[in-house]
């Protein structure tokens, strides 16, 4: 079950499933942007220019005639600004998300080599070896000591 959930987390936890996951929760709140300009704003508009062709002359009649509302720019706002609000949200969380796996990989990094390569025979050998055990030729020092 552990080691199930590390894989969960770790399937989760990947860029590109992270940025699908916002993709769609932006794209979402982007569509009640749409609905909004359609609904509240653009069809009272279309609705009032068909009523003036059609003679109704005040939005009264038009509203019993076309059984429409009036335009609602307030609304349109108020989707304007859930929009707004949630990608700030997301934008924050992904900004923490990414952090913490820069952490996570920084601590990731590898370690100091250990071994090195006799130029003679080619063989692997202690980084710290001054004579090669294979070949028994001398090391040369390394070259950070050698520019002190």
């Amino acid at each position: 079950m552990k080691k199930m959930f590390s894989e969960f987390k770790e399937f989760v936890m990947r860029g590109n499933v992270l940025d699908l996951a916002v993709a769609v929760i932006i794209g979402g709140a982007f569509q009640a942007i749409v609905s909004s300009l359609c609904d509240d704003v653009i069809t009272p508009v279309i609705q009032l220019i068909i009523s003036k062709c059609i003679g109704v002359d005040s939005i009264d009649e038009m509203t019993k005639v076309l059984n429409v509302g009036t335009i609602q720019f307030g609304s349109f706002i108020s989707a304007i600004l859930n929009f707004l609000i949630m990608a700030l949200i997301i934008f924050l969380i992904v900004k923490a998300i990414n952090k913490v796996m820069n952490v996570k990989k920084k601590e990731e990094q590898p370690a100091e080599p250990t071994t090195k390569v006799c130029p003679f025979c080619q063989s692997e050998i202690s980084i710290k070896a001054v004579k090669c055990p294979h070949c028994t030729s001398d090391q040369p020092e390394p070259e950070e000591e050698e520019e002190k």
